[in-house]
């Protein structure tokens, strides 16, 4: 059904002006999975090639033996040192870069088509900015300590930011823009409250610590905090499948979505709060990153289509794989020191994000 509504002919006149995006062409359903399983390939080759870079070289043979002796395979260990280089800070690194890399590719996918306004990503409602402010009164006030607090702390920032947004649409509705309008509102009262818990403590360290950690860093990640992403980011993902072919009707405004039988305002209301459990997870473990959920959709789309049901699993694997990488280069670039990945995403998405203006023709 929403194959024949996304085609070029079928569209009603005036049609194309609604729509966040031009539609494309679905690809065959043979090519999709060979799409992904290559998808899939490259994400495993990224994970392992980008657990080996860094300060200290790690060899192929090296990670084999690593990998095989903590899964219990019966190979040789490697020397204390090295094991837990690779074990403890490096592997769960990268794959914390590869969940949060899908989840926030899977919320900006989402939120796309929500509120039908092709430069949506994760951090359009203000969820994000909720999210840090309740991770850093967590760490700076000593609220609670380890993964789980922090977690819970930013995951009640992130619903008490998504409640506010709520009450204030109240009367209005969820229009696509006053969704936008309010987060940017949402968000900036929620920045400003961050900034305040950060000027309340008097410890320097701890301040200096926390605004580089906003900024975004994969370097905290560890086992207990993949472990929670890792259950998270893929009921995320199936959440939004459950929901594609709303979605895909979403897309073209609410009128077209309740004409084809689709509960306009709880299906919004299911996929603004999976996106708000998704962002604030991310934001708990690795701080505030931007451009990810804004740049990969667009990607993905000229590959894979407009169809959710197909977009969504291929911006989850492309985002993946994008902020594999971009953690990988953070790391490398400027070494010995450092950069917030946040910062690198940044640069490189605003260019793409220009791009995107100047294709719809805002800029």
């Amino acid at each position: 059904m929403f194959a024949d509504l996304l085609h070029p002919a079928a569209r009603a006149p005036g049609a194309a002006a609604a729509a966040p995006y031009a539609p494309l062409p679905q690809p065959r359903a043979r090519a999709r999975t060979g799409m992904l399983l290559a998808q899939g390939l490259v994400l495993a080759a990224s994970v392992a090639a980008a657990t080996r870079i860094g300060s200290a070289d790690v060899g192929w043979t090296d990670l084999g033996r690593v990998l095989g002796a903590r899964l219990g395979l019966g190979t040789e260990p490697l020397p204390p040192l090295l094991d837990s280089l690779v074990w403890d800070l490096r592997l769960p690194r990268v794959l914390m870069a590869a969940l949060v890399g899908a989840s926030l590719a899977v919320c900006g996918t989402v939120l796309q088509a929500v509120t039908r306004n092709a430069l949506a990503d994760p951090y359009l409602l203000g969820v994000s900015s909720g999210a840090g402010a309740g991770a850093v009164t967590v760490v700076v006030l000593g609220f609670g300590a380890g993964t789980l607090g922090i977690t819970g702390g930013a995951l009640a920032g992130a619903l008490l930011a998504f409640a506010g947004l709520l009450l204030l649409l109240r009367r209005t509705g969820l229009d696509s823009v006053r969704i936008v309008l309010t987060g940017v509102v949402v968000g900036q009262l929620f920045t400003a409250l961050t900034s305040l818990v950060l000027m309340a403590s008097a410890d320097a360290d701890t301040t200096r610590a926390v605004t580089h950690w906003l900024l975004g860093s994969m370097a905290p990640a560890r086992w207990d905090a993949v472990v929670v992403c890792a259950v998270v980011t893929p009921l995320g993902l199936a959440a939004a499948l459950l929901c594609a072919n709303a979605l895909d009707g979403l897309a073209f405004g609410a009128d077209t979505a309740a004409s084809l039988g689709i509960g306009v305002r709880r299906t919004r209301m299911l996929l603004l709060v999976v996106t708000a459990v998704l962002t604030s997870v991310a934001v708990a473990t690795v701080g505030a990153i931007g451009f990810v959920g804004l740049i990969v959709p667009h990607g993905v789309r000229f590959l894979a289509g407009p169809l959710h049901r197909v977009l969504l699993p291929h911006a989850a694997l492309a985002g993946a794989v994008f902020l594999v990488w971009t953690d990988a280069l953070a790391r490398v670039a400027f070494a010995p020191r450092e950069v917030p990945v946040g910062v690198i995403t940044a640069l490189i998405g605003v260019p793409l994000f220009l791009l995107v203006l100047r294709r719809r023709g805002e800029l």
